[in-house]
């Protein structure tokens, strides 16, 4: 038992002492954000910001974090670990099983799928609310996963129906496909032409500029000024 807690929670540090609940931060952040105290924003900003702040309890994700954190605060990224992992393989299981045309099952993938669209965002327009992550490395895997995860998901919503030029005859052809979009490569095998395919391919590309954004953001010291992406050396 010491040996899994040791390899997949690490040295428990002073980090993980005295900290507030998940779901009472969310809530100081967009009081935060209303009164104006990190940032002298206003007008649409301010709307995106609160917009992208509250949406945060809307979906399972704090919540599970909220419930670790009654286990033990640094279970709280173990948790989350779990959580995105397990968010990409649902897509993975939906498309190998042939659960696409089960619309209970497509509308569970995209409420998961939108907490990430949105989270994703929110870490750009939001990061002075996010205290600094255990680990910027952990941060990129994650969104790596995140990334992954909105690929397959796509390649779930092309197999809802006939929306490009050739059928999607197995699963792993609208995998191929997803990541061909959003990569922006378009080898031309595969094109959407009905109005659906298109739409998806638009999101799909929109979703991949601001994972691009994002990990602009990990690597330029310039953007790493407070918050989440806030300077250590600092």
């Amino acid at each position: 038992m010491s040996f899994l807690k040791k390899l997949l929670v690490g040295k428990v540090g002073k980090i993980y002492h005295h900290k507030i609940s998940p779901i009472k931060k969310t809530i100081l952040n967009i009081r935060a954000i209303w009164n104006n105290d990190h940032e002298e924003d206003n007008g649409i900003e301010k709307i995106v910001r609160l917009f992208l702040s509250s949406s945060q309890l809307l979906f399972p994700g704090i919540y599970i974090k909220h419930m670790a954190t009654k286990i033990g605060y640094e279970y709280k990224d173990l948790a989350m670990d779990f959580y995105i992992l397990a968010k990409v393989v649902f897509p993975i299981l939906i498309l190998i099983n042939n659960w696409q045309t089960n619309n209970y099952v497509v509308f569970i993938l995209i409420y998961i799928l939108l907490e990430t669209v949105l989270y994703i965002p929110t870490l750009i327009f939001a990061s002075d609310l996010f205290s600094q992550p255990r680990s910027y490395k952990r941060s990129m895997l994650l969104l790596f996963f995140n990334y992954l995860e909105s690929v397959l998901s796509f390649a779930v919503f092309y197999r809802t129906g006939d929306y490009l030029n050739a059928p999607l005859n197995n699963w792993f052809d609208a995998v191929y496909y997803s990541f061909v979009t959003s990569s922006t490569i378009g080898y031309g095998d595969y094109y959407p032409v009905a109005i659906q395919g298109k739409i998806f391919t638009i999101l799909q590309v929109f979703l991949f500029l601001f994972f691009v954004i994002l990990f602009m953001n990990f690597f330029s010291s310039k953007i790493k000024t407070k918050g989440y992406f806030s300077d250590k050396s600092e």
